[in-house]
């Protein structure tokens, strides 16, 4: 293993450490318990929005706290969730009155570890509302989850959801709309090599020189399906054909129910993309695919999408939400509205997202 790393033991603080360091105009990290908070909170005119899940993803979440996108956010080990004091702390440092969106990847540590710092922080008599992220086509349940993984449309619905609140939406509203983006997003990914954790110091799976790996999530876990190594244009014929003709999950993930204690069901229509559709569309590098080959995918998705009367009206093609030195891609697909695109294009200003300001 070779990685840039003092002790493995202390690779998330380090990491934090330089965070802070880099962007002190933006944000102030916060150790023992470890989060991260945007300058200027708490502010008792907007909805606080929070993220967080496992490092290793990076700039997922931290990379994303400033202005106009999140206003904390908790990192934990590398692919583990955070606890919930993290989120309890983080939640009390940027409450204003509006309360709390929490924005939770559908993993079953982040979902359980979210909704009990929620009840914490409502005890404190601040309101919380959790919406989940669960947007990845590959599968339907797997070893991380019970339902589809979140994925590439965490990174949209941070960023439009951010934009509401800074606009002044209530809590109930910025909710709902942060469910519309989940429901409206779609994310399937691949990977070339496998990933390695420091505390591991091995791959977290095996796969050969000549092979690929169809569905994978972002934790290094393996996909659906091995097969032979394949042209960049046949890799994105597999995932976007998957994305765009997938219809047949109509029982989204939405909002923790405490009283029954799991997440709620909501049926919705069919959200097969049709033709007239807008969409904003993510490329991206799981972390050690370079940005030319990335192109090289969104090439071929552009025509896919032109082909289907689907219109891209936004891109990011980069690195956005990474299983830290993978070789892969994963493309996302958000349909949206007048409202949604409004919001995406709203002034942003954070460590790795910066557009308007």
């Amino acid at each position: 293993m070779k990685k840039l790393v003092n002790n493995v033991d202390d690779v998330t603080v380090e990491q934090l450490k330089g965070l802070q360091l880099a962007h002190p105009d933006l944000l102030d990290v916060h150790f023992d318990p470890n989060y991260v908070t945007a300058k200027g909170m708490p502010d008792d005119d907007k909805v606080a929005v929070i993220s967080g899940g496992g490092s290793g993803h990076e700039p997922l979440h931290g990379g994303y706290v400033g202005k106009g996108m999140l206003d904390a956010a908790c990192p934990g080990q590398v692919f583990t969730s955070p606890t919930p004091d993290q989120m309890y702390e983080a939640g009390k440092a940027v409450a204003g009155k509006k309360g709390i969106l929490q924005i939770v990847k559908n993993y079953t540590g982040d979902v359980m570890n979210f909704e009990m710092a929620a009840d914490m922080l409502r005890a404190d008599g601040i309101e919380v509302r959790n919406v989940i992220i669960d947007d990845d086509v590959a599968v339907k349940d797997s070893t991380y989850t019970a339902g589809r993984r979140g994925t590439g449309t965490t990174v949209i619905a941070e960023k439009v959801c951010g934009a509401a609140a800074a606009k002044g939406y209530d809590l109930d509203r910025l909710a709902a709309l942060c469910k519309t983006v989940n429901i409206n997003g779609k994310c399937m990914g691949m990977a070339l090599t496998s990933c390695i954790t420091p505390q591991n110091a091995a791959p977290t799976f095996d796969i050969g020189d000549d092979e690929m790996e169809i569905g994978i999530g972002i934790h290094g876990e393996p996909g659906i399906e091995r097969m032979g190594l394949k042209s960049a244009d046949d890799i994105t014929e597999l995932l976007a054909s998957r994305i765009l003709d997938d219809g047949a999950y109509t029982r989204q993930l939405s909002e923790w129910d405490p009283e029954k204690g799991a997440p709620v069901e909501v049926e919705v229509v069919d959200t097969t993309f049709q033709k007239g559709d807008q969409v904003i569309a993510l490329v991206n590098s799981m972390g050690g695919t370079p940005i030319s080959e990335l192109y090289t995918v969104y090439a071929k998705l552009q025509a896919m999408a032109d082909a289907k009367g689907v219109s891209i009206v936004r891109n990011l093609v980069g690195h956005y939400i990474t299983s830290l030195e993978m070789q892969g891609v994963s493309i996302t697909l958000v349909k949206v509205d007048d409202e949604i695109l409004e919001l995406y294009d709203a002034p942003v200003h954070t460590p790795a997202m910066r557009w308007g300001c």
